[in-house]
């Protein structure tokens, strides 16, 4: 759920920064997941300043810009050209400075300097949607004429940025799924740890009937769905576009806003947790509103214009003759509020959750209003936040309230009662919590004291609080206010819980690799870790004497300890070739040890030693033999890259992340080395060299990876995995046929293509490579596919185009790359 920082602070007076915040309301239970700086208009208005035209004359080479001089404040006035068919002499304007960024969608537009049509302009006088202001290009903002020269645009709009808190509420705190309920939590927090502050509950003491005619009157029917049901008549509204603050505070938590009646609704759902429906009072039969169900087969037209059958376990909201929305899920198309409307009829009711929940699953509708039923909302509130909506709805709509509130109650929900004794207290936390900081808590979660001794408490807990109805439960609640990290340890606590270390951990993960690899085909093996050191001889990148020596080795061929798992895993592939066993994928876990003789520590004897935990694939032969639907086919090394990869990605390491390059050695005639941002190897994979296999007397090629674990490990441990949705929004794919230098490899493409564009893009596939007749000498041809995708809404050309020309451009200019 969206919190807004800004939206917070009308409740609770604090100073803490956004961040402070999300890790005040971690630490309290209602889990912070990001905070993200919001700005209502992209930019923030920085460098636009009010300025006044002093003088404006025909631009000599055209016949519809205009030269004028703008006074901003500054020691002389400023020369800009303009092309505004409204601009003249003696208005007020918003004017961009020179080096002020506008935005204009995705795009860009620097201010500069400059000469147009053979006149220097320095800045530019702006239009509404130069500025983000609106649509309109009719001509430029004429501002009032006693608005002060030199102000900030930003100070005369009075322009905030916000930041918004994304919460992740669990389901048994539906108290925290409004901005009051997370300032209360606040409150309680924020009291706690010394700092005083005082919850600022939203007025009602305005409310008043101002017309007592007889208005709708409401009839509940089915009283276990609907436990209560209060509404109220307004008259005579202007239904309207809704003032900038209003439609601020919904656009940075997410929402849309419509008009001045529905976005009121809105913002007390998400001010106070309580759903609301606006009806028009013209569209209710009778001037009756009836809660009940309805026959099999009834058919509701909903607002998104799908016609829904309902059965007999779907609660309805009716006038006298029909049904005219789902209750508590979704509002019908016909009794909407629209521009026309002018009566209106607001609910505010209690639904029960299991019938609520039922219909949202049934018909695959999840609104805000049914998350909220669906886990329970305070019957006790529905009046409160009736009259609080109702008081907007006439500050910014007019009309007049109508008749007595209605208010069906059927059965009062009243606070649940609870015993606590102090013993069981600190017995539970594990720490003695002085008796008046446990009712201070208590006092701030708004948790009544009835009855009081030296030994026990008898409270009232509100009703809103479901998830509150026995002693451990109010515990629960004191310790996550006064802080699980003031709880002193001891030595003499006894844990219950198993402590798991890095090893375990990294135990579990080979273990999952393992699983991988076998269900991919691959055999594990085990080799031993002694080995012979003229195995190394003749190496330059694992030299003979960086090998760690026996003193009394059993024999010459196990003289010394492996610096590869390579050999081992060769002398395993050729003993299986042997035995007629020819297409071999096989993988092992093990260490290998090096000594480095320019190391060394009078402290550490062992400093020149290092023992690192590798892990080795090796693949030859076949991939595909005797297949009646495949022609058989040859393993080759982008066989061995895929499963490269695919180990990453279930280890949740970005393969973007790491740097490849391409290199040969005398262990690798073609390989390829993985490198982190700051340049740790963490492994190298390709082509062992063909001297080394025919040293092993074997024939076919042998494909060999080798991946340090140890950093694999560490780099997967700083990994948080996150679900995301699937995007509502279309992919869009465009190719490039590309010419290029034949050492340029496709990774150097990716690397620049995702540098070009870092959010939008998300895939860069090659799908075709060519090289012969045709070409110039030296150059290859790569058929590239590049992927775009946004989260929140589709792509258009003019977006797409200018991607794609900033990756050619760059390409281009690094690469040397043409298209075809």
């Amino acid at each position: 759920m969206n919190i807004s920082y800004n939206w917070l602070r009308d409740y609770l007076p604090f100073d803490l920064t956004p961040r402070e915040v999300a890790a005040a309301l971690t630490a309290i239970g209602l889990e912070t997941g990001s905070v993200e700086e919001i700005e209502s208009i992209k930019g923030g208005m920085e460098g636009l300043v009010v300025g006044k035209v002093l003088t404006c004359i025909k631009h000599p080479n055209s016949d519809h810009l205009h030269i004028t001089t703008v006074d901003i404040g500054e020691d002389a006035p400023r020369q800009i050209v303009c092309g505004a068919p409204n601009v003249a002499a003696g208005q007020k304007v918003v004017v961009a400075t020179t080096g002020t960024t506008l935005y204009h969608g995705d795009e860009k537009i620097v201010i500069k300097k400059s000469k147009i049509r053979g006149e220097e302009s320095n800045g530019m006088i702006c239009a509404e949607d130069e500025i983000g202001l609106g649509t309109s290009h009719d001509g430029i903002i004429v501002l009032p004429e006693d608005t002060q020269i030199g102000m900030s645009a930003k100070e005369y709009y009075h322009i905030e940025n916000d930041y918004v808190l994304e919460v992740d509420i669990t389901p048994n705190r539906v108290d925290g799924t409004s901005h009051f309920g997370v300032a209360r939590d606040l409150a309680a927090y924020l009291n706690q740890t010394g700092k005083h502050v005082e919850l600022q509950r939203p007025s009602i003491d305005s409310f008043q009937i101002d017309d007592t005619s007889q208005a709708i009157r409401v009839t509940i029917e089915n009283q276990e769905a609907c436990l209560r049901y209060s509404g109220v008549t307004i008259r005579g509204v202007t239904v309207k576009e809704s003032p900038d603050w209003l439609k601020n505070r919904l656009t940075v938590i997410g929402l849309r806003p419509i008009n001045n009646i529905v976005d009121i609704t809105n913002f007390v759902l998400h001010e106070l947790g309580q759903p609301l429906h606006a009806f028009d009072a013209s569209k209710i039969k009778d001037d009756k509103i009836v809660v009940r169900t309805t026959q099999p087969g009834t058919v509701v037209i909903t607002l998104d214009g799908v016609s829904r059958s309902l059965t007999n376990n779907d609660l309805t909201i009716c006038n006298a003759e029909e049904p005219m929305c789902i209750a508590g899920v979704f509002g019908g198309l016909d009794s909407g509020v629209t521009e026309h409307t002018t009566d209106v009829f607001l609910e505010s009711a209690c639904f029960h959750p299991a019938w609520i929940r039922k219909t949202a699953r049934r018909f695959a509708l999840h609104t805000d209003s049914s998350f909220r039923f669906e886990r329970g909302v305070d019957p006790n509130q529905t009046v409160y936040a009736l009259k609080r909506a109702a008081l907007l709805i006439k500050e910014l709509a007019g009309g007049k309230i109508t008749d007595a509130i209605q208010d069906v109650y059927p059965a009062e929900v009243k606070p649940y009662p609870v015993t606590l004794t102090y013993k069981k207290i600190n017995s539970l936390i594990g720490n003695e919590i002085p008796a008046n900081v446990v009712k201070n808590i208590l006092s701030s979660l708004e948790m009544e004291i009835l009855d009081e001794t030296q030994e026990k408490l008898t409270i009232r807990v509100p009703v809103y609080r479901f998830d509150v109805r026995r002693e451990v439960d109010v515990i629960e609640d004191i310790l996550r206010i006064y802080g699980y990290n003031n709880i002193d340890l001891n030595n003499r606590m006894q844990l219950t819980l198993s402590h798991q270390t890095a090893t375990d951990r990294s135990y579990q993960l080979e273990n999952l690799i393992s699983e991988q690899l076998c269900g991919a085909g691959f055999n594990e093996i085990l080799n031993n870790s002694l080995t012979r050191r003229s195995l190394y001889e003749g190496l330059s990148s694992q030299p003979a004497d960086q090998t760690v020596m026996l003193e009394n080795p059993l024999s010459a061929d196990l003289n010394g300890m492996r610096q590869t798992l390579l050999f081992g895993g060769l002398q395993s592939v050729a003993f299986n070739i042997n035995h007629k066993y020819k297409n071999i994928r096989f993988f092992e876990f093990g260490n290998c040890y090096s000594y480095l003789s320019d190391i060394k520590k009078d402290s550490n004897t062992l400093a020149s030693y290092c023992e690192e935990y590798f892990l080795g694939i090796w693949m030859t032969g076949k991939q595909v033999e005797n297949s009646w639907t495949t022609a058989d086919m040859e393993m080759s090394a982008f066989e061995l890259k895929a499963v490269v990869e695919n180990i990453l990605q279930r280890l949740g390491i970005d393969i973007n992340s790491l740097t490849q390059s391409i290199f040969s050695n005398d262990i690798f005639s073609n390989g390829i080395e993985l490198q982190t941002r700051s340049g740790k190897c963490i492994g190298k994979y390709g082509i062992v060299n063909r001297k080394i296999i025919k040293s092993m007397d074997i024939e076919n090629d042998v494909f060999f990876a080798e991946l340090s674990w140890d950093k694999l490990f560490k780099l997967s441990e700083q990994t948080t995995i996150s679900f995301t949705d699937i995007y509502k929004f279309p992919e869009v794919k465009r190719d490039l046929a590309l010419l290029l230098d034949q050492e340029v490899t496709f990774d150097a493409i990716r690397k620049v293509a995702f540098e070009s564009e870092r959010h939008l893009l998300k895939r860069v596939n090659l799908f075709d490579v060519y090289e012969g007749q045709h070409l110039p000498t030296g150059k290859k041809s790569y058929a590239v596919s590049f992927y775009l995708q946004d989260e929140r809404k589709t792509l258009t050309d003019m977006q797409i185009d200018l991607i794609m020309s900033k990756i050619e451009k760059n390409l281009e200019s690094r690469l040397g790359a043409k298209r075809r």
